[in-house]
């Protein structure tokens, strides 16, 4: 009998091994012998192929794994060119004899481990606020509704400056300052809107309030610093501050914001560093801060010394009178740091944060950008630029406010019609949530998990409660008019279903 002929050579156990352990896909995008060389590099690094280990020949391999002789050697080319192996003349082809033995020879490749091999600080402080449920209707704390977004004119504006040459240059080169042209625009809008007075100097551009706050903790907070904060308030902003200071002090909110006379009072006690507030749409009460109290609060900072953080949340939703101006506005004392997010009605990939402040600070601030961000988004901002500057962004808003007045006035008739036995509330005049009280105390868990039983989702942190309050914080602008009232009927159902069942 010829050579070859009606006989086949059984493979060797190296070639049993990897023909088990190497798993081709052969419709993925990435190329067969690299997906090869690959999983023979993790086979060397768990200790299935041992150091100095003859590994099959080509031909072998090709056929045990039915690919072309010709992908296996491109496939060990790869491993010798990143170390891998050796290739002997006449000899053939061994894994590196130098290499370690990281683990005992195994037959099968172990699982990726499930926990450290280290020890690390946890917290459980945002534990509750992290939660995915599979409920087709939910509440959410107050979010826009991606479906009123220009999604073609974002995608329009964002492809048109992609492919544009003169951007070129600006996409490989990126400097924590920004995109000065979107920058020049936003100061514009911002003066326009919020009667600011700043220039290009006093704005920072970031990604998210919530890193507006992180940048402003670890620049101005010390452990020893007292810090106050409204109750209700904002749990992110208190996370914040909470990870830079313990000294965390609380002033209750009343149906006229902030209640400075115990602010005062507590600066006569301590000695207040900061002082965070949400004068305009209060989260989570919905309530504006009157004139008055503004002034107070400004008089307040001037003759303790304390800074302001003022956050402009829901700035642009508000629907029966012209919004009161923010209190940098009228701040002659450089006390004031306003912060906030342009383009939150946008999809979320084309919002994004800033902080306006003076000059001196904004140089601090600058440096630790980046540090934490120094990639930017070049092509973003200058899509928003165009935005404000050809007007688009103000006919969206305008759009959207219409909208979610409509929605507004739905979940107030809604309201009133299906839980005023329950709860007590006051329309906003502005943001897009509404700010319930219930009438007697009730179990505000045993309530989520009853209407998660009925289709509906109730977040962990839209719900407070405490010996005093028991209230939620549901966000509309998110639901079309008949999601809402199967929200609020379904919410409805379970309210009956926990007095039936007496809890």
């Amino acid at each position: 009998m010829g050579k070859g002929a009606g006989f086949k050579i059984s493979a060797s156990p190296v070639c049993n091994l990897l023909q088990r352990i190497i798993l081709l896909q052969r419709e993925s995008s990435l190329a067969i012998f690299i997906q090869i060389a690959n999983q023979v590099t993790h086979a060397i690094q768990q200790g299935l192929l041992v150091p100095g280990q003859k590994m099959p020949g080509t031909r072998a391999l090709a056929d045990v794994l039915k690919v072309h002789r010709n992908t296996v050697t491109a496939a060990y080319e790869e491993l010798y060119a990143l170390g891998w192996l050796q290739i002997r003349p006449n000899k053939g082809a061994f894994v590196i004899p130098e290499l370690p033995l990281v683990n005992k020879h195994k037959e099968e490749l172990p699982a990726y481990p499930a926990q450290t091999g280290f020890s690390f600080k946890t917290s459980i402080i945002l534990d509750s606020f992290y939660e995915h449920s599979t409920c087709d209707y939910l509440f959410t704390e107050g979010t826009p509704d991606i479906r009123l977004t220009q999604i073609t004119d974002l995608s329009r504006l964002y492809t048109s400056n992609m492919k544009r040459k003169s951007n070129r240059k600006k996409m490989s080169y990126y400097f924590q300052e920004g995109s000065r042209y979107f920058k020049q625009h936003l100061c514009n809008y911002l003066n326009a809107t919020r009667g600011l007075k700043i220039a290009e100097e006093n704005i920072l551009i970031t990604r998210s309030i919530e890193m507006n706050l992180f940048i402003i903790s670890e620049i101005l907070l010390q452990q020893e610093d007292y810090v106050v904060v409204s109750n209700p308030g904002y749990f992110a902003a208190n996370m914040a501050f909470h990870k830079q200071t313990k000294n965390i002090l609380t002033v209750p909110v009343d149906e006229e914001g902030l209640n400075v006379r115990e602010l005062e009072a507590l600066c006569k006690t301590y000695p207040i560093r900061l002082v965070y507030v949400i004068p305009q749409n209060h989260y989570p009460t919905t309530v504006n801060l009157s004139a008055a109290r503004r002034m107070s609060l400004l008089q307040l900072s001037q003759r303790y010394g304390f800074i302001i953080v003022e956050d402009d949340h829901d700035y642009d939703f508000h629907y029966e009178h012209q919004q009161v101006l923010p209190l940098a506005t009228v701040d002659t004392s450089g006390m004031v740091i306003y912060i906030g997010s342009f383009g939150k009605s946008l999809v979320p990939g084309f919002r994004t944060g800033f902080i306006v402040a003076p000059q001196n600070l904004m140089k601090e601030m600058r440096k630790f950008l980046g540090i934490i961000d120094r990639q930017g988004d070049v092509l973003m901002e200058q899509a928003l630029g165009e935005m404000i500057e050809d007007g688009g962004i103000q006919r969206h808003i305008k759009k959207s406010i219409k909208a979610y007045k409509e929605r507004r006035d739905k979940m107030t008739g809604l309201l009133h019609s299906h839980l005023a036995a329950w709860i007590s509330f006051l329309p906003p005049s502005g943001g897009l949530a509404f700010w319930v009280v219930f009438k007697k105390k009730i179990n505000l868990i045993r309530l989520r998990e009853q209407c998660a039983a009925n289709n509906l989702f109730l977040p962990r942190n839209i719900l407070y409660q405490d010996r005093h309050t028991t209230a939620m914080r549901l966000g509309f602008g998110h639901l079309e008019e008949q999601e809402l009232e199967v929200c609020i009927s379904i919410l409805k159902r379970s309210l009956e279903e926990m007095e039936e069942y007496g809890f």
